[in-house]
């Protein structure tokens, strides 16, 4: 009988959010983000091809885990901003 792999939410995964959307962050340009970013990806592609999800819902997983990344640097932001400190 066939079973269904269903992997933890990478948007659950709080701490990984928080800590790629740091490292994005520290980039100087906005190239060495991009880079950051796919480098990101692949892997998390890779994890979730390893464990036999569906490419759909590898997009989708993915997907989501990168908006949270985004909300996440959007706090990030306005707490930099909040503290007087300025952003480029």
């Amino acid at each position: 009988m066939p079973c269904q792999i269903i992997a933890f939410p990478l948007t659950k995964r709080v701490a990984k959010v928080r800590d790629v959307a740091a490292k994005i962050m520290e980039k100087a340009t906005e190239r060495q983000a991009e880079a950051y970013r796919n480098q990101v990806a692949d892997t998390l592609f890779r994890h979730l091809a390893k464990f036999g999800v569906p490419e759909d819902d590898q997009d989708e997983q993915v997907g989501a885990f990168f908006t949270a990344v985004e909300l996440e640097l959007s706090r990030l932001f306005d707490l930099h901003d909040a503290n007087g400190e300025t952003t480029a």
